[in-house]
């Protein structure tokens, strides 16, 4: 019985293999690195880069469809720590791109939008030029593979805290969206009670004049 089972195990993996002109097997005994008859990369890849002239090695893992990457793809510098996590569609940057330091901290979260090479075109809604509330459905053609469209987020490695926003329409930066930690402290320090602004009004002009701003606290 156990022989039999040995046997069909064997004639599983040869027949499963046949199909490909190169593979490797990994160290967990899967196997990896196809190439099929068509010299097309498939499935699960494993790719490795030596450093070379100053700039650091890594190593990527993640899926290919037909020599185009797809789905989820990992990053790791030659120690093993985790630098990016991307996700392809059509072999194209596609959604959320999230890259992180050495020590796991995130860097930045990017968003990007890949184009169908077989269906260039997309839809897309226009404000009205006279009515910011209307919006008129276009089919525009994207001339590139991927574009910049979404949210781009960065943080503070050490803190976590998020320092600069920015947003992109299809590759556009709009650059009224950028927002950065120094002027978000400085809209919310501009923002008083309606009190204290109509108090600060009164009695402007006059010297050592101290406000009460509703903080809590000894003399600073």
């Amino acid at each position: 019985m156990r022989i039999s089972l040995l046997l069909f195990c064997l004639f599983s993996f040869l027949f499963a293999n046949s199909q490909w002109k190169s593979y490797l097997i990994s160290v967990k005994g899967d196997t990896i690195n196809c190439i099929d008859k068509a010299d097309l990369k498939q499935g699960p890849w494993v790719l490795h880069v030596d450093e070379l002239r100053g700039e650091p090695g890594y190593e990527e893992e993640g899926y290919f469809q037909d020599n185009k990457r797809e789905g989820t793809w990992r990053k790791y510098n030659l120690q093993g720590d985790l630098l990016a996590v991307e996700n392809y569609k059509w072999g194209e940057k596609d959604g959320k791109q999230q890259y992180f330091t050495p020590l796991g901290d995130l860097l930045r979260e990017e968003s990007w939008r890949a184009t169908n090479p077989e269906n260039p075109y997309d839809t897309i809604s226009v404000p009205d030029l006279y009515d910011s509330h209307k919006f008129e459905t276009k089919i525009v053609k994207l001339e590139v593979a991927t574009v910049a469209h979404g949210t781009w987020t960065y943080y503070d490695p050490q803190t976590g805290f998020i320092i600069k926003t920015e947003k992109y329409f299809f590759g556009q930066l709009d650059k009224g969206s950028v927002t950065t930690a120094a002027s978000s402290t400085k809209k919310e320090t501009a923002a008083k009670p309606k009190e204290v602004a109509d108090w600060e009004k009164k009695n402007s002009g006059k010297k050592n004049v101290k406000v009460r701003d509703g903080s809590t606290g000894g003399p600073q």
